[in-house]
C-alpha cells in the first residue's frame, strides 16, 4: 500500500494574557489538494484547544476521546481539567502507542489560570513553549515570520495579526499548505473563541 504524504501548516502564540492557535486549511493526500476547508484547530474544552498536524483519521480519533476525559474529569471532581494535566494525558497516550504511533502532531493551548503553550509529538515528547511554535510542512516560512516579528509586549490582537501573516506566507510557499482561509482561535480568561470566517479575511487583505 502506497502512504500518500499530507501537509499543513499550524501554529501558536503565547502573549501575556491569551493563547492564539491558528492553522491553513488545506488537506492533502500526496499532490491532490482532497479538501480546502479542512478544519485542523479544535475546541477541547471551554479553556483549551488544539492544532493538528498529520494523519487526519488520527489526529480526529484523539480529538473525540480527549474531548470525552476532559467531561468525564469534570464530571467526576466537579472541576475542570488544567491545561497541564491534559497534554500529559495525550502525552502518556501516545508514549504508550509509541510502537503503534499515531501520526500526529499537537499544538495545545489554554488558559486555566494563566496562558499556557505546548508541542509535542507522535511519541508524546512535551515542549513548553514560552513564546511560540509552529508545525507542518510550512514550518520554515511561519517561522521565519515570527522570528522576525514576534514581541514577548504584543497584545493579543497584534498576535493574531501576526498569526495570519505567518499562515499566509506558508500558504503562499509551501505547495502542502493552503486552504479557502485561515483557521483562528483565540483563548484567554474567558475561554475559547474562534474568530468568524468574515473577520480573518479582513485580516488576510489588510496585510
Amino acid at each position: 500500500m502506497e502512504i500518500k504524504k499530507s501537509g499543513t501548516t499550524t501554529l501558536g502564540i503565547r502573549t501575556k494574557d491569551a493563547i492564539i492557535l491558528a492553522a491553513d486549511q488545506k488537506a492533502t493526500m500526496g499532490y491532490f489538494a482532497a479538501e480546502l476547508d479542512t478544519r485542523k484547530v479544535y475546541k477541547l474544552t471551554e479553556k483549551i484547544g488544539l492544532t493538528i498536524a498529520g494523519g487526519m483519521g488520527d489526529a480526529q480519533t484523539l480529538v473525540r476521546f480527549l474531548r470525552s476525559q476532559a467531561k468525564l474529569f469534570e464530571v467526576e471532581r466537579d472541576n475542570a481539567i488544567t491545561t497541564k494535566a491534559l497534554v500529559t494525558f495525550i502525552a502518556n497516550i501516545l508514549s504508550g502507542n509509541r510502537y503503534y504511533p499515531f501520526m500526529v502532531q499537537f499544538i495545545i493551548g489554554g488558559h486555566t489560570g494563566t496562558p499556557q503553550l505546548y508541542s509535542m509529538d507522535a511519541v508524546g515528547s512535551i515542549a513548553d513553549v514560552d513564546d511560540y511554535t509552529v508545525s507542518g510542512s510550512g514550518s520554515e516560512f511561519a517561522m521565519g515570520v515570527l522570528d522576525t516579528q514576534y514581541e514577548s509586549t504584543m497584545k493579543k490582537e497584534e498576535a493574531i495579526k501576526l498569526a495570519v501573516k505567518a499562515i499566509s506566507a506558508a500558504k503562499k510557499r509551501d505547495v502542502m499548505s493552503g486552504g479557502e482561509s485561515i483557521s483562528i482561535m483565540v483563548i484567554d480568561q474567558n475561554g475559547v473563541q474562534e474568530i468568524a470566517k468574515k473577520d480573518v479575511e479582513k485580516l488576510i487583505a489588510a496585510i
